[in-house]
């Protein structure tokens, strides 16, 4: 398979973030208006929705980008990759951010306008409070802690899935609902909807964030250390040398072979391709 360009994926990145935000304020929107005067029904159609819509973006363009939709999980992937030298380069994490926060943009204004809203307008719904921002910092470590174990434990197959439940889940058990993601945050500055948030609260929020990357770099190298065994089949551990791998095929450092593993989060081992689904694309939010 001829591995994806770097326009190709940063094009995948932008229309996945901007479906996620479809969905994020498209629901909200829709919520307001069958339920008006019941929010935790509100929450419920929200969370669905978005836990659904995320599952679908990640099977659509993960086996392009590897699905992040997401700067705190592609920062992730870049920090852990130094000491390996794998993960994005410098070039493509600046690429990946860009294009994830104007999809989120874009996406926000089509959600606004779909239902006959301002495209643009400033959020007023004022989220402040430590317990929100330890909410922000405990969804988005759980978030990157997940796909580092899905991704590092050779089960990326599993991600569409794995992370649209964890998504779905955490919008009920953060008092924040889970933004865990800062193209999300600052986009949603954006809408009048439920969704929005107001502009004071943006800055708290993206630090949070910010911190559960910082926890996820420390956490997953004592969690994962492993990057010359991956598993195999009912659990069973394979090892592979670092020089069987090296024997393997080799690909440029230009980001695209990461397609089938070979990401800060999925070691670089040629052995995985004989894996079950190890060619599938892993997944981020």
């Amino acid at each position: 398979m001829k591995h994806p360009s770097l326009t190709q994926r940063l094009l995948a990145e932008f229309l996945g973030t901007a479906l996620l935000l479809v969905a994020v304020v498209g629901t909200s929107a829709m919520a307001a208006d069958l339920s008006p005067g019941d929010a935790g029904l509100r929450l419920l159609q929200n969370s669905c929705a978005v836990a659904l819509a995320l599952v679908a973006a990640i099977h659509t363009f993960g086996p392009v980008s590897r699905a992040h939709f997401n700067p705190a999980v592609s920062a992730a992937d870049w920090v852990l990759g130094r000491r390996t030298g794998t993960g994005l380069t410098t070039k493509e994490l600046i690429g990946y951010v860009g294009a994830q926060v104007t999809g989120a943009l874009a996406g926000t204004a089509l959600g606004n306008a779909m239902f006959d809203r301002p495209v643009t307008v400033v959020a007023d719904t004022t989220r402040s409070g430590g317990h929100l921002l330890l909410s922000e910092v405990v969804a988005t470590t759980g978030l990157l802690v997940l796909i580092a174990a899905l991704t590092r434990s050779g089960r990326g197959a599993s991600g569409p899935g794995a992370v649209g439940a964890y998504i779905g889940a955490a919008c009920w058990f953060t008092s924040s609902t889970c933004f865990a993601n800062p193209a999300v945050t600052i986009a949603r500055m954006f809408t009048g909807t439920e969704a929005g948030i107001a502009p004071d609260s943006v800055p708290g929020f993206l630090l949070a964030q910010a911190a559960g990357v910082v926890l996820t770099c420390g956490l997953v190298p004592l969690l994962y250390p492993w990057a010359d065994r991956v598993p195999v089949e009912r659990g069973q551990d394979a090892p592979v040398s670092r020089a069987s791998a090296a024997a393997g095929p080799q690909t440029p450092r230009s980001g695209a072979h990461r397609l089938h593993g070979g990401t800060a989060m999925t070691p670089r081992i040629a052995a995985q391709r004989s894996l079950p689904g190890a060619d599938r694309p892993s997944a981020a939010a």
